[in-house]
């Protein structure tokens, strides 16, 4: 495959992967990224240091490179910062967003895949989500991902080019070669929470509600392992490339299929690490919903993609890996990654 993709965002956890499976399938990728919260060690190939909202120099990239699809997983995606600073979320990822599509329509790129979430769908009253649910949701980012999927079928249809929308569950797990894997900080999701836990980085882990209509009274997800994800882009990719643009798109969910609790995450932690996991119970957080299970079919019919790594103990078996293998330095107020050996 000779195709160039410019991969924006593409230092994060998800892009990371993504960057490196398409590199290992032939394509050329430009990644473009301000590091915020990616890392420039877990780039594969180019990269170009840039904000969204830095219309000229990611002008630039487009006018130094020919391109033939973009991968938008650029955003801001924490759901209590949301709420905390909804007009910093507006404009980063929805004024960002018009950014890229008025240099793509400039430049007559006109393929684009863009990074959404189950966010979108707010609090389901029924499981699997398919993606037919109402469109509801419930916090800041998700709002800003719905406002987007819009803008991007709405450009879509009136210009001509086709689209393809990912709506993941919960991304986890890591390459099981230890290469990529999981590192924010500072550490939001539960996955890596809990193995900071188990490396002795943290006393115990705080579960955010334990008070749920659920079996264990905690929040239930669908965790997707990274790989999969990787491997649906690639799907997605190839699936827009191979069509004339057309002004259509899809937009599909990608998921497991099952739910795991909160304390089904930690037991299992705990079988694979022999560590104990102090538990301290705290308030629930805003715009959590308790349950969120994704039905995946369209995607596997559409694409005929199948999650293959996306079993809880593998995820957490890769997870905490890669876990043992990363480390950290606090440089002043910044932070330079580095793998151990």
């Amino acid at each position: 495959m000779s195709a160039t993709v410019l991969i924006i965002g593409g230092a994060g956890y998800i892009g990371s992967h993504v960057t490196a499976m398409l590199r290992a399938k032939g394509y050329r990728t430009f990644v473009y990224d301000n590091l915020s919260t990616g890392h420039k060690e877990l780039v594969s190939g180019p990269f170009i240091y840039g904000d969204i909202l830095e219309t000229e120099r990611l002008e630039d990239v487009f006018a130094s490179h020919r391109i033939d699809a973009v991968i938008h997983l650029a955003a801001k995606s924490l759901v209590p910062e949301s709420f905390a600073k909804p007009l910093f979320y507006y404009e980063n990822n929805i004024s960002g967003t018009l950014n890229i599509l008025k240099i793509m329509l400039q430049y007559g790129v006109n393929r684009i895949l863009f990074s959404s979430t189950a966010s979108v769908y707010g609090s389901p009253a029924k499981m699997p989500v398919t993606e037919e649910y109402p469109l509801n949701p419930d916090n800041v980012y998700g709002f800003t991902k719905l406002a987007i999927e819009r803008m991007i079928n709405d450009t879509g249809k009136i210009h001509g080019f086709s689209y393809f929308v990912l709506r993941y569950f919960n991304a986890a797990g890591a390459d099981p070669d230890g290469k990529f894997g999981e590192l924010h900080v500072p550490e939001t999701h539960i996955i890596p929470k809990v193995l900071d836990v188990a490396l002795g980085d943290e006393n115990h882990v705080v579960v955010y509600g334990m008070d749920y209509d659920t079996p264990d009274g905690t929040c239930i997800r669908d965790y997707i392992h990274i790989v999969d994800i990787a491997d649906a882009h690639v799907r997605a990719i190839e699936w827009l490339l191979e069509r004339e643009p057309d002004g259509s798109g899809l937009a599909l969910n990608v998921g497991s299929g099952k739910g795991f609790s909160v304390l089904d995450v930690i037991k299992m932690v705990r079988e694979i690490t022999g560590h104990k996991i102090p538990i301290v119970e705290g308030d629930r957080r805003e715009g959590d919903p308790p349950k969120l299970v994704a039905s995946s079919e369209k995607i596997k019919n559409i694409l005929g993609w199948t999650p293959e790594y996306s079993d809880l103990e593998t995820i957490i078996r890769t997870a905490w890996n890669w876990h043992k293998n990363k480390r950290i330095e606090i440089i002043g107020p910044s932070h330079r990654f580095i793998l151990a050996k």
